[in-house]
């Protein structure tokens, strides 16, 4: 069997059960095709790294998979000859990370999807990095904000500008704080049609990663999740209501089995594993995301029967296939008849033509705007810290996001705080900007271009402003000394503090030598702080905060707010690294 039909064969649900023929009289049954992607992330071209263009086979080689226009050409020969092939996404196609996408609010990613002819979306996490509204209204509807072409609705490869998807999104399970309602449908009906024209339901029950509303990229304060079971439970009954038979549960979370081989299943666990062998019997095949791991599982449901769990990787590695049998007559699926496979998206197959076109116009575009220039620089601003944990860098981005943070009364902030060596996990703080040219197009002594911003600062993180106590900002400072590893913040421009490093840790921080505005701490008052979402659900070590409350999402997240900085202010200044020093006793 060729790789584009699978590396291994098709999986049987029911191992060696046949499907019933039809006996004279009886109509055959309908064959559908299911297939889907998860976690594309914006990977518009191929790459060659073991985590983004790679897959491991059972025997221990790897393959070269990924890139829109080899999805493009796979999913083509796929579909061929099929009456009923439904092509959809398990969610997070964008907020992805390669510059091309990601510096144009992934509009290059929809042109590619509406390209490849998806036909609906369940929203991943990623999918609300901005808001729902960002989601409801541009990047299904086209609505422009800002400036056309600078800061939205970009001209695309045809010449036109964006008009958003040509599919829609749904959930579920998110819902607004206060109305409890979806903020999207909940599940959608697609038709297929069997011999002679009959028309036979496939309801797709469509879910979100619960702890969405309060991931490090995701927060949405005026959002809750509600579980994923009863959600699913509650839908499938809805849909047997109206008369849809076969269910498919379309899942943004994930699991993993581990061992097995992206088209294999050994050891499966993880919240959709649990998911599956709770869910309500009527569902028939579950697609899963939002993990990054790809496995091909057939678990029992709670009635025993076997169903399909099944995911395919990220960045446009896999292609998941689940084929269904459905009884014309009853509209229901007939399980013994489900095959299930996760096929690799290699590059022995020429690629799409027009969806390549689209990606190389994407990346041109990406590298004439990377060279744009931004600001100017009269020093090298660098991450080296001195002996007091205090850098050029780090003190830019601290002053980057107390600015955002003070656009707006609804974000004001009395102060803020970057991790820069945080105490787990990466860093925001990613590169440098030095002072003499570097090598990038568009370069000079003195020049900040738009790509060495965007590369510098940010990882796609909201920035918050919450409410903290002072004894919180106090904890947090003390926090910078955790099992004898220094891993300080910067602050912003306007705080002042020492410490004495001789005292043993968690007392190295006097909060009467912490000063905010001229004023010192005050451990009994409350303060709005600006921080990334990551550092104050304490992704990256720090629990001081945890408990925050009234959180603000500021309208810019760390790229954009940091890129709006330097622009704004036009020239940059390395600071003087004065904002922390060591306290007269040490």
């Amino acid at each position: 069997m060729s790789r584009l039909l699978g590396v291994s064969s098709l999986v049987a649900l029911a191992a060696g059960a046949a499907v019933p023929a039809a006996h004279a009289g009886q109509a055959e049954p309908v064959d559908v095709q299911l297939l889907s992607i998860t976690d594309f992330h914006g990977y518009l071209q191929p790459y060659n790294d073991a985590a983004n263009g790679q897959v491991r086979l059972p025997d221990g080689t790897t393959l070269k998979v990924g890139g829109a226009a080899y999805n493009a050409a796979h999913l083509k020969r796929l579909r061929d000859g099929r009456r009923n092939s439904i092509l959809f996404s398990v969610g997070d196609n964008f907020s992805g990370w390669p510059f091309e996408v990601d510096a144009f609010r992934d509009e290059p990613t929809v042109e590619v999807l509406n390209k490849l002819g998806v036909r609906f979306s369940t929203t991943g996490n990623h999918e609300l990095d901005v808001s729902a509204g960002f989601l409801k209204d541009h990047m299904m509807k086209g609505r422009c904000f800002g400036r056309v072409d600078v800061d939205s609705c970009f001209t695309d490869s045809t010449g036109r500008r964006f008009r958003g998807a040509k599919f829609p999104f749904y959930t579920g399970n998110i819902v607004g704080a206060r109305t409890g309602k979806p903020i999207l449908q909940p599940y959608n009906i697609e038709w297929v049609r069997g011999k002679g024209g009959r028309k036979v339901p496939v309801g797709f029950i469509d879910l979100t990663v619960p702890d969405t509303p309060v991931g490090s990229t995701s927060y949405q304060p005026d959002l809750r999740a509600l579980p994923l079971l009863e959600t699913a439970n509650r839908y499938a009954a809805e849909l047997r209501r109206r008369g849809v038979k076969a269910i498919v549960a379309n899942v943004h979370d994930g699991g993993s089995a581990d061992g097995a081989g992206f088209d294999g299943c050994k050891n499966p666990s993880g919240p959709v594993i649990d998911f599956a062998r709770q869910a309500s019997p009527d569902i028939d095949a579950i697609f899963t995301g939002h993990w990054h791991a790809g496995f091909n599982c057939t678990l029992p449901d709670p009635a025993g029967n076997p169903r399909p769990v099944i995911e395919g990787l990220n960045h446009g590695r896999l292609i998941s296939e689940i084929d269904l049998k459905i009884d014309p007559r009853s509209g229901e699926v007939l399980r013994n008849g489900t095959r299930a496979v996760n096929h690799p998206v290699t590059r022995d197959v020429p690629p799409d033509p027009e969806v390549q076109r689209i990606a190389d116009y994407w990346t041109a575009r990406g590298a004439k705007r990377a060279a744009e220039p931004l600001a100017a620089q009269t020093g090298d601003l660098t991450r080296a810290p001195n002996a007091h944990g205090e850098s050029t860098m780090g003190d830019l981005v601290a002053d980057a996001q107390y600015w955002t943070a003070r656009r707006s009364r609804e974000g004001r902030a009395d102060l803020a705080l970057v991790a820069v060596k945080p105490v787990k996990g990466s860093t925001a703080v990613a590169r440098d900007l030095p002072f003499a040219k570097g090598t990038g197009d568009g370069d000079a002594d003195g020049r900040v271009t738009f790509g060495e911003a965007w590369n510098a600062y940010g990882y796609g993180n909201p920035v918050l402003t919450v409410t903290v106590t002072g004894e919180q900002i106090h904890r947090a400072l003390e926090q910078q000394w955790q099992g004898g590893r220094f891993a300080p913040f910067a602050v912003s421009k306007n705080v002042r503090y020492s410490y004495d490093a001789t005292r043993p840790e968690g007392d190295r921080v006097a909060p009467e030598n912490v000063v905010i505005d001229g004023r010192p701490l005050d451990s009994s008052r409350e303060y709005r702080l600006a921080a990334l979402a990551y550092t104050l659900i304490g992704a990256d070590g720090y629990t001081a905060f945890t408990g925050f409350g009234d959180a603000y999402r500021n309208d810019l997240p760390d790229h954009e707010a940091f890129a709006a900085y330097l622009k704004t202010i036009r020239t940059i200044t390395p600071a003087p690294l004065d904002r922390v020093r060591p306290s007269s006793s040490a």
